[in-house]
């Protein structure tokens, strides 16, 4: 997907401007203020999983690529590519999550089309969203701000998401039933704002998981990123269930949880406050930024070794946003 990006899109796209690096919404001044906006598309099978459905996904998913940039959520829009024989019943569950959910972020869904394809081609449903918001004044979250020294904090246990879809796509069973992350993440990143500019960006850990938030950014950036193996919250159903599958639950996508790149002296702040927020489980620091080997994430084992946290070169589970 990365090479998709900078390979096709990217060029396509960009004006001639400095080129900044990628990030999950796009903000422009607008008659005096920041405007972000982004884009998605939701193609989740099955369209119905543990802790959510295609229709909160698509809403939480595109509030949460908002907040990252640091905006309040305002208004989303809602494409709909229905697949013939579609039963109605399906339909109005997925419509009445998704006003539930914009209901409980906070944000209005103003606009929006419906299109009908042929039965056998579109699975169901898949949905397209745009979202915009308002960045308050003073807060200044992006990739470029990060820097040596920085301290990396996760908002809370990772792989939730992927393996609670990858638990009903392949019949798995478990003692505890192994819910999605799937939430919004606009509160939380509203009280981390508190530190001001000491929070320097923000991603959430969405396709690719940790592993490739990580690596976008010190690829993007030009730095090293260090993270400790155990310090990186884990809960024992997904290990269990990626090791049951042969995955690596830094790789396995999250809706519900992000990574914040936070100035040195306002690491244990933003921990705390995390602690208190119910939109986080099990907040915890996992690493630091570093110049000593730059565009590279190493991770460190309880026995000391270090290996290469790589991007893989593709995807370990298709279809599960």
């Amino acid at each position: 997907m990365r090479n998709l990006i900078e390979g096709i899109f990217r060029p396509a796209f960009a004006d001639d401007g400095p080129v900044s690096p990628a990030h999950d919404s796009a903000v422009v001044e607008i008659a005096g203020g920041r405007l972000a906006m982004t884009t998605d598309t939701f193609v989740v099978r099955p369209l119905f999983f543990p802790g959510g459905d295609i229709g909160k996904l698509a809403v939480y998913g595109t509030v949460n690529d908002l907040a990252m940039s640091g905006a309040r959520p305002l208004y989303l829009s809602a494409g709909f590519i229905l697949e013939e024989g579609l039963p109605m019943d399906t339909l109005r569950c997925v419509v009445d999550s998704m006003a539930k959910a914009a209901r409980e972020a906070g944000v209005r869904i103003i606009t929006g089309d419906t299109k009908v394809v042929d039965r056998g081609k579109g699975d169901g449903i898949f949905i397209n969203t745009a979202g915009i918001g308002l960045v308050p004044p003073g807060i200044d979250i992006n990739p470029q701000r990060v820097g040596p020294g920085d301290v990396v904090l996760v908002s809370g246990d990772l792989g939730r998401h992927g393996m609670a879809v990858m638990s009903v796509r392949e019949g798995l069973g478990f003692e505890s039933e192994l819910k999605s992350d799937c939430g919004s993440l606009a509160g939380l990143v509203e009280a981390m704002s508190a530190v001001g500019t000491d929070l320097h960006c923000l991603r959430d850990l969405t396709r690719g998981g940790l592993a490739a938030a990580l690596n976008e950014i010190a690829l993007d950036v030009h730095v090293g990123i260090d993270v400790e193996q155990t310090a990186i919250p884990v809960c024992e159903p997904v290990a269990a269930a990626c090791e049951m599958l042969g995955l690596d639950p830094l790789y396995v996508a999250n809706e519900g949880r992000l990574v914040a790149f936070v100035a040195a002296q306002s690491a244990e702040r933003v921990l705390d406050i995390l602690s208190r927020h119910p939109a986080a489980h099990g907040p915890a620091i996992i690493g630091r930024v570093t110049d000593s080997h730059p565009r590279c994430v190493e991770i460190r084992s309880s026995l000391g070794g270090g290996r290469i946290l790589d991007l893989l070169s593709g995807e370990q589970m298709p279809r599960i946003c």
